[in-house]
């Protein structure tokens, strides 16, 4: 706009680390940043998410603050279906990286995952 020239570096996204990492579909995902912090409208955007994803056949990508992590993850297990497939990414290209996808069923019946305060990167696809 201004005559700027904007040049982008090569390097590791984390969005497309997770995204490749979850062996979710890659052909067809959405990204959507940060999804809102009240419960009440987290809850109306997760289910609106899980909808997208049945109906069009793609994985929903979006990430969080990291102190909010836990609560989001919560939130998430207490409002999708049991089939819905979510795999959380966390702290991607270090040594402490840790990548999982499981349904919402078999994320309720294991430990709370290692992602308090580290970054990380939630996705889902739902049939």
């Amino acid at each position: 706009h201004k005559g700027i020239k904007v040049k982008p570096l090569v390097g590791p996204s984390s969005v497309i680390l997770a995204l490749m990492a979850s062996g979710l579909e890659g052909q067809r995902f959405c990204i959507h940043g940060y999804l809102p912090v009240k419960p009440a409208p987290l809850k109306k955007a997760l289910l609106k998410l899980q909808e997208f994803s049945k109906k069009r056949k793609e994985t929903q990508v979006f990430i969080e603050t990291p102190y909010r992590n836990l609560s989001t993850f919560q939130t998430i297990c207490k409002t999708l279906e049991g089939g819905t497939l979510l795999c959380i990414a966390a702290n991607l290209t270090l040594d402490s990286e840790w990548v999982k996808t499981k349904t919402i069923t078999e994320w309720k019946k294991l430990p709370t995952p290692p992602i308090k305060k580290v970054p990380t990167v939630f996705l889902m696809y739902s049939y």
